[in-house]
């Protein structure tokens, strides 16, 4: 308990070698693997590849929307989801605490993946700051309980959002859903279903912290994005969504994306800080979808209230998200576990 202390501390404060005995030598950080670069550097080549691409110089201007424009980003490299018969990815976006740019970048997210091909809906459920519909410049008249009531449809509360984003807001009420009657969890369950057939990818955008209704919605989804930044407070923050989901979920599936970076180095140092901590004490192996460079335009395009990749399409914020995107996508192989039908059995506790 008195090692975990002080490499967490050692964690927050910079330090990235831990403690060890007198006259041993000191463990080298271990490589980080990139996942989807966002500066120099490409993807290694996977067996059969006759090399990787090439990298591309961190200097390289970004007029288009293509992979290429990418900094140091290589092609997609396609590794199919293994998905049951229609059945959608359901992908929790959390963080440990507010103001890490969570919402933001599920929005972000959303735009560039629905420009993938793909179809998203995002659930707005964080109930303290339920802000979706402010980054994406609409306002939402029904929200996720109002299906409670009969003359109300799922069509009533699906909010078909700009920029290809449809969306649900969950409004305050939401954390009464564990204290429903059994008719009416059915009742959510009955109407809610349809969403599965209507996405392939379900981003659940869930509040901050390790509250119990947090914590029920990244047990119930099949991944989760963990949201933080270089600051101390947040990697502490981090740290400890991270010891709960480990101690608790039962299929554990957690990637970390590192936002408001000022270069790949702070990248690299945060996640391998991360990643060593958390092997050696949770035993959970930790892999990064993506870094988001600092960026003043982010802050713009929320006074316009215009997401970012609609407001500045071309800054640098805007790649890092279509890779972080493209990753999600292309980067890996993910086996759909309970699907959009065992998320909501799991949420709303019936029985599996």
């Amino acid at each position: 308990m008195k090692d975990q202390a002080t490499s967490l501390r050692n964690l927050v404060q910079g330090k990235t070698e831990y403690a060890v005995s007198r006259g041993a030598a000191k463990p080298t950080a271990a490589p980080v693997k990139p996942v989807f670069s966002l500066s120099q550097g490409s993807l290694p080549p996977l067996p059969g590849d006759s090399a990787a691409a090439p990298s591309v110089p961190s200097s390289t201007a970004y007029p288009m929307s293509s992979w290429e424009t990418l900094p140091g980003a290589s092609p997609p490299v396609f590794r199919p989801v293994i998905r049951r018969s229609g059945e959608a990815r359901i992908v929790a976006v959390t963080s440990g605490k507010g103001g890490v740019g969570k919402t933001n970048l599920t929005v972000n997210l959303a735009i560039a993946l629905a420009r993938e091909g793909q179809r998203v809906i995002v659930i707005d459920a964080d109930l303290g700051m339920a802000n979706v519909d402010v980054v994406l410049g609409t306002v939402s008249k029904y929200h996720l309980m109002h299906l409670l009531q009969p003359d109300i449809s799922l069509e009533d509360v699906l909010i078909h959002g700009p920029h290809g984003v449809n969306y649900i807001s969950g409004g305050s009420a939401i954390e009464r859903a564990v204290e429903l009657s059994a008719a009416e969890r059915q009742q959510l369950m009955n109407k809610l279903t349809a969403c599965g057939a209507m996405a392939d990818i379900i981003l659940i955008d869930t509040g901050a912290g390790l509250g119990q209704s947090v914590l029920d919605f990244i047990l119930a989804a099949d991944e989760v994005l963990l949201v933080t930044t270089p600051e101390p407070t947040a990697l502490t923050d981090a740290y400890a969504v991270m010891k709960a989901y480990s101690l608790q979920a039962d299929n554990k599936n957690l990637r970390i994306i590192i936002n408001r970076v000022y270069d790949e180095a702070e990248s690299r140092d945060v996640l391998m800080k991360l990643q060593r901590t958390a092997e050696r004490f949770l035993r959970l192996p930790l892999e990064a979808l993506g870094s988001v460079y600092e960026d003043r335009n982010v802050m713009n395009a929320v006074k316009r209230q215009s997401p970012l990749l609609a407001a500045y399409p071309d800054t640098l914020a805007s790649r890092c998200v279509e890779a972080i995107a493209k990753n999600l996508l292309y980067g890996g192989r993910h086996e759909i576990q309970w699907g959009w039908r065992g998320f909501l059995q799991r949420l709303l506790k019936f029985k599996e």
